[in-house]
């Protein structure tokens, strides 16, 4: 009787969130591939029908779809690698005990509590093509002579715009990898240390290895933050064509072609990306490591 009285309240207890997961998550979900099956474009209410696959057959032979994939591999590459690179020298800084330690751990985590639109504008100001800030640094201290329109170049923007959300990015994957450092037992370093061990070996033969799990996740996370960049493109150039990812092709696609067919056939790629991406996410997340 206990346990019949035990399971009902669990149910009970999780009913609120299956809920709203069936109302806000399952059903969009469905509700969006079955868009993606069929003719559906606003600018011709009467032309609807079911097509199949034709939609995403239509959007895998679309130049412009191909253009916005290539943006945004870039994007996942050049995110990916600053993100990494950076967090980990964060997270090494941060795990020296000192006595501004807290504001330091403040001053590393404040990007990540900054809204990515708000993001954007920041930088926006910074790399203003005029006289920006960044131009003004440049030409104060030698580098060029006239400003750089940075917005005005494929790659360049793209490298811009990597590099905002890659700020944003770097706290999560510092505080991930300060936290496979700190679980790190300060007994192989001891035991490394009476063996002859110097800085360097330490840490390619203990750091480097046991902190692969936490730089996993880091990276999976900035893959799955650089594939759904949207608030910084939009703030820093619009949704001009010359930037544009993926999610902005699908924006465009649905809400101002008002293709709701292609559009929905759109965000299923994406999103199957993305669950790509999550799983290896929650694998690296459930990965024991041994010491």
């Amino acid at each position: 009787m206990k346990r019949k009285t035990k399971g009902a309240l669990g149910i009970a207890l999780l009913l609120p969130i299956i809920i709203i997961m069936a109302v806000l998550v399952y059903y969009p979900i469905i509700k969006t591939f079955s868009y993606s099956m069929q003719k559906m474009k606003l600018t011709a209410p009467q032309d609807t029908g079911f097509v199949g696959w034709a939609n995403y057959q239509a959007v895998l032979k679309s130049d412009s779809f191909w253009y916005s994939l290539q943006n945004t591999l870039f994007l996942l590459v050049v995110v990916v690698l600053i993100t990494t690179v950076f967090g980990i020298c964060v997270a090494l800084m941060l795990n020296v005990d000192t006595k501004i330690s807290g504001v330091l751990m403040a001053a590393a985590v404040l990007p990540w509590a900054l809204p990515p639109v708000v993001n954007g504008i920041i930088w926006r100001f910074i790399f203003y093509p005029g006289y920006g800030f960044m131009n003004k640094l440049l030409i104060g201290i030698g580098v060029i002579d006239s400003p750089i329109e940075w917005m005005s170049r494929r790659f360049l923007l793209l490298f811009v715009v990597a590099l905002v959300v890659a700020w944003r990015s770097i706290p999560f994957t510092a505080i991930v990898c300060l936290a496979g450092l700190r679980a790190i037992p300060h007994d192989l370093y001891e035991a490394a240390r009476i063996d002859g061990a110097g800085r360097w070996s330490a840490f390619r033969h203990i750091t480097g290895p046991l902190m692969v799990p936490f730089v996993g996740i880091g990276i999976t996370s900035a893959s799955i933050t650089a594939i759904n960049i949207f608030d910084e493109i939009v703030a820093l150039a619009g949704y001009s064509d010359l930037g544009k990812n993926l999610l902005i092709e699908s924006y465009l696609t649905t809400f101002s072609f008002l293709d709701f067919g292609k559009g929905s056939a759109l965000t299923y790629i994406i999103m199957l990306i993305s669950a790509v991406l999550g799983f290896f996410y929650l694998k690296n997340l459930t990965r024991e490591v041994e010491y």
